[in-house]
C-alpha cells in the first residue's frame, strides 16, 4: 500500500534515539562517530529477553565500572571535604539499583526498550529493567564519546539532588546501618528483623511488613514495596523512637 505523502511518517529508530539523547542534554552529532554512538545506544536499550544477537549485557558490565568512577569524580569535585568513609556511603546511594531505576524512569527509557514478550508482561521486574538499561546506557555513552563528559552531563543534576537529600539525612540513607551502629555502641547486640509479605499485589507500597527487635523485644515496625524497603523503614522508625526517648532501648 503506498504511503500517503500527506501523513507524517514515523521517526526511524535512529531519530528516536537521537531525540532521546537530546532530552539527556546530549547531542550525538558531537560524539566522534554519531553512527557508532547511536548503534551503542540501541545496543544498550536492547534487552536480552528480546533474543537478538546483540543485547545490553556487555554495556551494562562496562557501565557498572563507569558509573562508579564517574560518581567518585562527582563526589571529589563537589564534596572534597567529606571523609573517605562518608564518601563511600554517599557513593553507594549514587550508584544503587534503586537510584538507577529512578533515573531511568525520569529519562523515559521504558518506551525505547526492545524487550521480549515475557519481560514486557512482568510488572514486578520493570524497575530492574530500567536499572539495567540505565547502567548499559551509561556504558554506551562512555564508549560512544570515549570520555566521561556525557555521563557527567546527564547524571550530575540527578546526583546533586540525591546527594543533598542523603547528606541532609542524619542516617545517610541507610537506617539499618545506623541502627546497628547505635545498638553496638551501647552493647545491645545486633538488631533482628522479621519480615512478611502481606500483599501479593505488585507495586503495593505496603506489600511487606517488617518488625525490628533489640534484645529480643519488638522496637518498631515498617512497611514497604520490597522487603529491603520495609526493613529500612522499620530501622528508621526504631531510630526515631530511640533517639526521641533519649537513647533508652
Amino acid at each position: 500500500m503506498p504511503i500517503d505523502p500527506a501523513l507524517p511518517t514515523a521517526p526511524s529508530r535512529n531519530d528516536q534515539l537521537r531525540n532521546f539523547c537530546k532530552t539527556l542534554g546530549l547531542n550525538t552529532a558531537d560524539s566522534p562517530d554519531e553512527t557508532r554512538t547511536l548503534t551503542l545506544v540501541d545496543e544498550a536499550l536492547t534487552h536480552t529477553s528480546a533474543g537478538l544477537a546483540i543485547d545490553h549485557e556487555r554495556l551494562e558490565f562496562l557501565g557498572d565500572a563507569v558509573l562508579r568512577l564517574a560518581a567518585s569524580e562527582f563526589i571529589e569535585q563537589h564534596y572534597p571535604q567529606l571523609p573517605v568513609g562518608e564518601r563511600s556511603a554517599l557513593r553507594a546511594q549514587l550508584v544503587s539499583d534503586r537510584w538507577l531505576a529512578s533515573v531511568g524512569e525520569d529519562a523515559g527509557v521504558a518506551p525505547l526498550l526492545v524487550i521480549g514478550a515475557k519481560a514486557r508482561g512482568d510488572a514486578a521486574g520493570r524497575a530492574t529493567l530500567r536499572a539495567e538499561a540505565t547502567e548499559a546506557l551509561i556504558g554506551a555513552l562512555y564508549q560512544g564519546w570515549n570520555d566521561l563528559k556525557p555521563v557527567h552531563t546527564w547524571l550530575t543534576p540527578h546526583w546533586q539532588r540525591t546527594s543533598a537529600a542523603v547528606l541532609a539525612d542524619p542516617h545517610k540513607g541507610n537506617a539499618k546501618s545506623a541502627l546497628q551502629e547505635w545498638s553496638q555502641a551501647r552493647k545491645l547486640g545486633l538488631p533482628s528483623y522479621r519480615s512478611a509479605e502481606t500483599s501479593q499485589r505488585h507495586g503495593d507500597p505496603r506489600r511487606f511488613h517488617c518488625q525490628v527487635e533489640l534484645k529480643g523485644q519488638p522496637t518498631a515496625e515498617g512497611w514497604g514495596g520490597s522487603r529491603r524497603e520495609a526493613e529500612q523503614k522499620a530501622a528508621q522508625a526504631a531510630l526515631q523512637r530511640l533517639e526521641g526517648d533519649g537513647g533508652e532501648a
